[in-house]
């Protein structure tokens, strides 16, 4: 797995809701409730990032989704608001493919994938997820997907090509 760590500034970041749900602990006195939240944290210009929290409370739930999202940040290769390259990738029973798209098609993707991609700065892809519709696994498995993209100027760079080839 090629995860890139990044530092980005967090004035930037927005921050979406995922999902979030209701968990219930039966005790001995009664039932205790809990929240659990799925957050995705982006600055639109290629880098993002995912988090689970649970609280007692929904907004503290999302707080901690949040700062757990500002942690796991990545860089994703965008290249004319798309990916590079065809990629499917599988987390659990849910499996992610992401396409890129030409100019103008726009974020063509559901619930979930959608959220992150468009966190990331995606503008144009296609998506389908196959298997589980579970959330968590679905933003696991499109993570995955984006960290496995390859950047073909790091490719020409690491070959020793000059990259200026390759924009004109």
């Amino acid at each position: 797995m090629n995860k890139r760590p990044v530092n980005v500034n967090e004035i930037n970041l927005k921050d979406r809701v995922i999902h979030i749900n209701r968990v219930t602990k039966v005790v001995k006195g009664g039932k205790n409730f809990s929240f659990s939240a799925l957050v995705v944290v982006g600055d639109g210009e290629g880098h993002v990032g995912y988090g689970h929290g649970k609280a007692l409370e929904v907004p503290a739930a999302i707080k901690k989704a949040v700062e757990a999202a500002k942690r796991s940040m990545i860089r994703v290769p965008v290249i004319n608001n798309t990916i590079p390259h065809a990629i499917t990738e599988r987390f659990g029973g849910a499996s992610v493919l992401l396409k890129p798209a030409q100019e103008g098609k726009g974020v063509i993707a559901g619930g979930a994938v959608r959220a992150v991609v468009e966190a990331a700065g995606i503008r144009d892809i296609v998506t389908k997820s196959l298997g589980s519709d579970n959330k968590t696994n679905i933003v696991k498995a499109t993570f995955k997907c984006l960290e496995n993209l390859n950047d073909p100027f790091e490719y020409a760079t690491a070959l020793g090509r000059d990259t200026q080839e390759m924009t004109s």
